[in-house]
C-alpha cells in the first residue's frame, strides 16, 4: 500500500488546498496520471501519481488545507488485498423505548432534473468574481471541462468595457499578495541560507541569430523559434559539462539532478511569476524545447500547470531581456544550487578579427552555490555557455 502525499511544489509552499479529486476509490491509475487540483500561491495545480495501482481510500475532502508530506490517499498495488474497513465502535446496550408515532406523510413535491455544477478553478473564479463574471456561464476548456483562468480572461476580452469597470472596482487581488509574501520568503531563505557567488560574461550572439533567421524563413510561422529556446537549449549542454551546478542542496550536501530539467521563469499576468521545468532539456531539438516553452507559457497563465512541472526543475533560466533590462543578477531558488540569467540582445562595438564591427551581444549571469561549487566551475560553465552559443547548429 503506497501513502499518496501532499507534494511540495517549491521551497515557498507549506501547505495546500485540495480542491478536487479526479478520481475515486476502486479507480486504476497509472503513473502520470492526474488525480487531483490542489490550489498554492502559484495557483491552480494538476497533482499527478507517481505509482500505478488502483486508488484505495481517499483520506481528505475537498475544500481542506493541507501542510506538505501529509497522507492524502492510499493507492495498493495490482493484486493487493484492499485495506480492511475500521471496525465501527460498539454501541452501549440500551433499553428499548416505546416507538413514536409516525408522523403523517407531507406531500411530495415533483422531483426535478438535479442541477449540475460547472467546475471552475480557483484562480478562474476569483478572477471572474474581480471582473464581475459569472463563471457558471462559460464554456470550460480545461481539464475534464473546468473554467480555466484562461476561459475567464478570454471572456472579460470579448467584454471589454465591462471588464474594466469591475476591475477598476476591484480590491487588489490576495492571491498575488501572498504570492508575493511566498516568493519574498523564499528569497529572504535563499539569501540567508546559500553563500551565493555572482559571475557574468557578454556574449556575442550575431551568428546565433543570423542562423536562427535563416531557420524561420524554412519554418512554418507556428514552428518559428524564438532565441529564447536557443539560451535554454545551450544552458541545458553547458550544464552536461558542469554537471555540480544541475541539482540541490538537500540533507547538508550537493544531490546530483536525476536529469537537466530547465525551468523557465515565467511571469503570471496577476503578478508574481512561477518556473516550471522543460524535463530532459539537454535531449530536445530545439523545436521540442521551444513547443515546451510556449506549452508552459500557456499554462502558467491559464492555471493548469502540473506538480511535477514546479518540483522537478534542476536549475532556473530567468530573463527580463524583453523589459529592456542589460543584465540580470537573479537569486538561487532553493534547493536548487544555480540560476541563470539572460538581460536584453543590444548592438555594440565589438572587436571581430582585429576589425571593429556592430555586434548583437547579450549579458549572460550565474549565480551559483558556494558550497557545491566556485568560481573557476562557474567559468567554465559560462565559457561552455558562449562556446554553444557560436556554434547554433549543434543546438537544433
Amino acid at each position: 500500500m503506497t501513502e499518496f502525499r501532499m507534494p511540495s511544489l517549491g521551497s515557498d509552499m507549506e501547505a495546500g488546498t485540495l480542491v478536487e479529486w479526479l478520481v475515486a476509490p476502486g479507480d486504476t491509475v497509472s503513473r502520470g496520471d492526474i488525480v487531483a487540483v490542489v490550489e498554492t500561491q502559484k495557483g491552480a495545480i494538476e497533482i499527478e501519481t507517481f505509482e500505478a495501482g488502483v486508488v484505495d481510500r481517499l483520506v481528505v475532502e475537498p475544500g481542506t488545507e493541507v501542510p506538505v508530506g501529509t497522507v492524502i490517499a492510499h493507492i495498493r498495488g495490482a493484486g493487493e488485498p484492499a485495506a480492511p474497513e475500521a471496525p465501527a465502535p460498539e454501541a452501549p446496550e440500551a433499553k428499548p423505548k416505546p416507538k413514536p408515532k409516525a408522523p403523517k406523510p407531507a406531500a411530495a413535491k415533483p422531483a426535478g432534473p438535479a442541477p449540475t455544477r460547472v467546475r471552475v478553478s480557483p484562480v478562474a473564479r476569483r478572477r471572474a468574481g474581480q471582473l464581475g463574471i459569472d463563471p457558471e456561464t462559460l464554456a470550460g476548456t480545461g481539464p475534464g471541462g473546468a473554467v480555466s483562468l484562461e476561459d475567464v480572461e478570454r471572456a472579460a476580452a470579448a467584454a471589454p468595457a465591462t471588464a474594466a469597470s469591475a476591475t477598476r472596482a476591484a480590491t487588489p487581488p490576495d492571491a498575488s499578495a501572498a504570492m508575493r509574501r511566498a516568493i519574498a520568503a523564499a528569497m529572504a531563505r535563499s539569501k540567508r541560507e546559500i553563500p551565493h557567488y555572482y559571475l557574468s560574461t557578454t556574449i556575442d550572439l550575431t551568428q546565433a541569430l543570423d542562423w536562427l533567421e535563416a531557420e524561420n524563413r524554412r519554418l512554418p510561422v507556428a514552428g518559428r523559434l524564438l532565441y529564447g529556446a536557443l539560451l535554454v537549449k545551450a544552458t541545458a549542454l553547458a550544464l552536461g559539462e558542469v554537471p555540480e551546478l544541475n541539482g540541490f542542496w538537500r540533507d547538508d550536501g550537493f544531490v546530483p539532478g536525476p536529469g537537466i530539467h530547465v525551468g523557465a521563469a515565467i511571469a503570471l499576468r496577476r503578478g508574481g511569476l512561477v518556473a516550471p521545468a522543460i524535463h530532459d532539456t539537454d535531449g530536445k531539438d530545439l523545436g521540442a524545447v521551444m513547443q515546451a516553452l510556449r506549452d508552459l507559457v500557456q499554462r502558467a497563465r491559464g492555471g493548469r500547470l502540473r506538480a511535477s512541472e514546479l518540483s522537478d526543475p534542476t536549475v532556473t533560466v530567468t530573463s527580463l531581456g524583453e523589459n529592456g533590462v542589460e543584465a540580470v543578477f537573479p537569486v538561487i531558488y532553493p534547493p536548487q544550487v544555480a540560476i541563470v540569467g539572460f538581460g536584453s540582445v543590444v548592438e555594440r562595438p565589438w572587436s571581430v578579427d582585429g576589425r571593429i564591427e556592430s555586434r548583437r551581444v547579450i549579458t549572460a549571469s550565474l549565480a551559483a552555490d558556494h558550497r557545491v561549487s566556485d568560481g573557476h566551475r562557474g567559468a567554465l560553465f559560462l565559457r561552455a555557455l558562449d562556446r554553444r552559443l557560436q556554434d547554433p547548429e549543434t543546438l537544433a
